[in-house]
């Protein structure tokens, strides 16, 4: 009987990176063909630090052909901004910034009572998306961070009022994405859908990406509350009986200070954090985010209202 070989010649084999990496800078290349005004959202976070990478590679050796957006509450980390600065500079971007604080004195959006801006980061980047007029967003989500980012598609249609029904989404077979949309509708592509927060690392390694400092271990003040660390500082006050103290520590996720924590550790290299996440059963979003904590579906409540 004939036997078949197959074994793949070692020239023609495909890492898992570059398998991830070649369908992410497919899904880029499909939203640019298909769609007019595509944006970025880029928080200097590793996720879409990863997918600018993407983008350079996706276009290269023409410029990124389109802007990146921040939807800035005004609580962020200084080393946060100071990067996302620094790398919008270094690749000539344009970057557009929606503001929250600015949201606020206009009306268009009210605090709450425990100070988070999180979900009201949504309002914003609606009126921003309607004021630009893009059609398509880049967000860094993952499937791997949390259940109801796990369902969602790789384009992911918003109705004209940005909102998202998970009981009606498109079907994506043999990796065929669909962008219609109608004016004022748009699309959320999430290029790094299959990719987990191990790949991340892995590739930030391979590709010797810079990141913020603050994901690297550091000495900071704390405070322990609902089992998390948060830094103290102008957004972050002790309350009652907590009492600050100084932990080694780093950050998983980078996003607004007044709800996202750090966790203990001595990482302090690239090849460190890939030891240590290899090692931890819990999500980044799981173990540091105040916000996903509100209630078994927080996420996915603010997702159908329009949010990243």
């Amino acid at each position: 009987m004939e036997t078949i070989d197959t074994t793949i010649p070692a020239a023609y084999r495909v890492s898992h990176l570059d398998a991830l990496e070649a369908e992410s800078i497919f899904v880029m290349r499909e939203v640019v063909a298909e769609l007019e005004r595509p944006v970025l959202l880029f928080s200097g976070g590793k996720d879409s630090i990863v997918m600018l990478r993407l983008a350079q590679k996706a276009f290269a050796p023409a410029r990124i052909p389109f802007p990146v957006m921040h939807v800035d509450t005004g609580h962020n980390f200084a080393e946060v901004l100071d990067y996302r600065d620094q790398r919008v500079a270094e690749l000539g971007l344009q970057l557009v910034v929606a503001s929250v604080p600015e949201a606020l004195e206009a009306g268009l959006v009210r605090e709450s009572a425990d100070g988070m801006r999180n979900r009201i980061q949504t309002p914003v980047l609606l009126a921003a998306v309607e004021k630009y007029r893009f059609d398509a967003l880049f967000g860094g989500a993952r499937r791997d961070e949390e259940k109801a980012r796990a369902k969602e598609r790789v384009f992911s249609f918003r109705d004209d009022f940005g909102q998202w029904d998970p009981k009606n989404q498109r079907p994506e077979l043999w990796s065929l994405y669909n962008g219609r949309h109608h004016p004022g509708e748009s699309i959320r592509v999430f290029p790094l859908s299959n990719w987990t927060e191990l790949d991340i690392w892995h590739y930030i390694a391979r590709e010797r990406l810079a990141l913020p400092s603050i994901y690297y271990a550091h000495e900071r003040l704390v405070v322990e509350r609902d089992g998390m660390l948060y830094a103290v500082n102008e957004f972050i006050r002790p309350r009652g009986a907590e009492e600050p103290f100084k932990a080694q520590v780093r950050y998983r996720t980078v996003g607004d200070a007044s709800c996202t924590a750090a966790v203990r550790s001595d990482a302090d290299t690239v090849e460190l954090v890939i030891e240590e996440v290899a090692a931890t059963r819990i999500t980044e979003r799981g173990a540091t985010r105040g916000d996903d904590r509100v209630s078994e579906a927080a996420m996915e409540d603010r997702k159908r209202e329009g949010y990243f």
